[in-house]
């Protein structure tokens, strides 16, 4: 059998296309999962950063009846949380008591919660 010497190195070129799209393929659903895995890790910050800010509202109700400013605290797990308390009536405060804020932060994601009594 002979071949035509307009045909050699076909099949070279053609391995060598389908090894080019396979790697595209293999490269663009990577690049969608390690996306995907950067956000559920963010995700998993954002949830420990408002459970910290949690923590400082529940320090704060724990001495509910003389609430006072909390300084940055860092909790066992590295998060941390700061707490501000506005007395009612004054300021952007229209609570009849008190107006706290607690920030959380974890590996740089940062949540808060705010309550009025």
């Amino acid at each position: 059998m002979s071949v035509n010497k307009s045909q050699s190195g076909v099949s070279l070129y053609l391995a060598l296309m389908i090894m080019t799209v396979l790697l595209s393929i293999a490269l663009g659903l990577s690049s969608i999962f390690l996306g995907q895995t950067k956000m559920m890790r963010e995700m998993g910050y954002s949830v420990i950063a408002f459970y910290a800010a949690d923590a400082g509202i529940e320090e704060i109700l724990i001495n509910r009846d003389n609430p006072v400013d909390i300084p940055e605290t860092i909790l066992a797990n590295g998060a941390k949380y700061q707490v501000l308390v506005v007395v009612g009536g004054t300021g952007d405060c229209l609570a009849d008591n008190f107006c706290i804020k607690s920030l959380g932060e974890y590996q740089e994601t940062r949540r808060a919660i705010e309550i009025q009594y």
